[in-house]
């Protein structure tokens, strides 16, 4: 694990010191697009169960009410989709900004600085918030064996099409079969599955019969 922590600092870092002048625009462009701060926090849960604050650039309208987002935690476990995803495209809660900046993942890009500070590996499972972790049972607290990521199997392997029981399935799958080579493979995968996602936002003939990994990111 000492690799994998190694890993994130310098893709991490690099990524931050690249991506600078994006951040700044975004930064500037979200306070533009809509009253408030760039920045959204928001506690979840990380390793070994404690929590830590998730940094994301804000898509939401400034002090939206979260009982939406509970009703969509809730669709997501009991899996009532929304068409063929558990994510709704209609929220009148996401800016008009924040839109784009969620089909393209570019909202999470300030994770990266909780990657640095150690909260957050740029691969693991998807970090939980506190009330969807009271779902959780069983071997699925396996997940919490090491940090959420930035990236993992779920968002590459369907994402929003996946049921929460699909993806907490991925989860310890990953962190029985952790390996370097698994990381880098599912990196490598990252941004052509978020560009390929583009391309099919809108085709309600996609199924969600296929959106299980392959074994290109087998071990």
């Amino acid at each position: 694990m000492k690799v994998k922590r190694l890993l994130d600092l310098i893709v991490a870092v690099t990524a931050l010191v690249l991506l600078a002048p994006l951040m700044v625009a975004l930064t500037v462009i979200v306070r533009v697009d809509s009253p408030g701060p760039a920045l959204f926090r928001q506690r979840r849960v990380g390793r070994l169960g404690v929590p830590f604050t998730v940094l994301k650039f804000r898509s939401m309208y400034n002090g939206s009410s979260q009982s939406l987002h509970h009703q969509a935690s809730l669709d997501w476990f009991n899996e009532r989709r929304q068409s063929n995803r558990y994510k709704s495209e209609s929220d009148p809660r996401v800016t008009r900004l924040g839109k784009y900046l969620r089909r393209t993942s570019m909202d999470e890009l300030p994770q990266l600085l909780n990657v640095v500070k150690g909260d957050m590996s740029l691969v693991g499972p998807r970090p939980l918030i506190e009330y969807e972790r009271t779902r959780c049972e069983g071997i699925d607290f396996e997940r919490e064996k090491v940090r959420p990521g930035l990236t993992g199997l779920w968002q590459v392997s369907g994402r929003d099409r996946l049921s929460a029981r699909q993806m907490l399935a991925l989860d310890v799958r990953y962190v029985r079969e952790w390996s370097l080579w698994l990381d880098i493979k599912i990196l490598a995968r990252t941004i052509p599955t978020v560009l390929g996602d583009l391309r099919h936002t809108s085709s309600p003939a996609e199924s969600t019969a296929t959106v299980t990994p392959t074994n290109s990111i087998e071990t």
